[in-house]
């Protein structure tokens, strides 16, 4: 398999209609590309328009929005969406056994070169491949949630996933204005998840152990963490904590007490006490604000971050121009 264009305005199928392939619709037809969205419930045309309209200000400030634009389509039939497709997006639920029937049904209509891109979050692609005459062209192509506000898409291959699919796909996401990270190898959960999910079930044990509430928790992060990580890693972060002497200093005066944290951190289950009281705090957090809302202040606020951080970013570059030194 030889690397490929998409080409502009070419047409892609986004298979599923929840909250991720709605997303992703919405990111490739802002974008310019003949979008249709398979999914075999009738409500999904209605959510599929509102989530556009919705999604295209969001865009406009930190995607790629194409001068010339058409509102995606919703296919009930998985045949009809594929036809003639240039791209296949997968964001069907999380089931091996579905996803696999999916392709299997697909793969006759595209052709062979046609890159199927998954959206699972944390499936292993070497599985889905199972079966596929061409198992060269799938790969995983997770977005974080939605697609059309987050940057970042991690690519990761499976055991049959030609290097050429990767290169494609790295180049299409990366002209939708998208960072994309590439796993050297399958792990459960990819990347993102897998430092979500530590995170959360620290947060998780110490809710339920009774040491601080699901407030206090969520404003650790926001207030605490988050502004941080917008523009250091946690690696750079302790980097940093070290002054002068940087990580090396930090690990001599603080790596045996950071090892003690780990040594004490939780193992929670969620049990469904646990769930129960997780889902009170959340609720007592946010007031009871209804979901929609706090999704539309996420868009915004969200947006707003990375824009300033864009701007914030070229300025710094600019000065670095401006400052170089004259040449001789």
């Amino acid at each position: 398999m030889d690397a490929r264009e998409i080409p502009e305005g070419g047409r892609i199928a986004v298979l599923g209609g929840g909250t991720i392939g709605l997303g992703w619709a919405a990111t490739y037809a802002a974008a310019g590309y003949r979008v249709a969205v398979a999914d075999p419930d009738p409500d999904t045309q209605e959510r599929l328009s509102d989530t556009f309209w919705e999604a295209l200000p969001v865009i406009e400030r930190v995607g790629v929005r194409s001068a010339a634009i058409a509102e995606p389509v919703w296919q009930a039939d998985l045949d009809d969406a594929c036809a003639g497709a240039d791209f296949i997006q997968e964001a069907l639920p999380e089931r091996l056994s579905l996803k696999r029937e999916a392709f299997a049904r697909i793969e006759p209509a595209i052709g062979p070169d046609v890159i199927i891109a998954s959206s699972s979050s944390g499936l292993s692609p070497t599985d889905m491949q199972c079966g596929l005459e061409h198992p060269e062209r799938l790969l995983i192509a997770h977005p974080c949630n939605p697609p059309y506000l987050m940057p970042v898409v991690e690519l990761v291959g499976g055991e049959a996933t030609a290097a050429a699919a990767l290169d494609t796909a790295a180049h299409f996401y990366e002209s939708l204005g998208k960072r994309v990270l590439r796993l050297k190898r399958e792990a459960p959960g990819h990347l993102v998840n897998r430092l979500q999910a530590a995170l959360w079930r620290e947060a998780v044990h110490m809710a339920s152990e009774g040491y601080a509430s699901v407030a206090d928790i969520e404003a650790a992060v926001t207030e605490g963490l988050g502004a941080r990580w917008a523009v250091c890693g946690p690696t750079a972060i302790f980097h940093l904590a070290g002054g002068d002497g940087g990580l090396g200093k930090f690990f001599d005066d603080l790596g045996p007490e950071v090892e003690r944290w780990w040594a004490d951190l939780g193992a929670p289950v969620l049990s469904e006490t646990v769930r129960r009281s997780l889902i009170d705090g959340i609720e007592e957090a946010t007031g009871g604000t209804p979901v929609e809302t706090l999704a539309k202040r996420r868009d915004r606020h969200v947006a707003d971050m990375i824009a300033a951080k864009r701007g914030l970013t070229k300025l710094q570059t600019e000065n670095q121009i401006q400052n170089l030194p004259e040449e001789s």
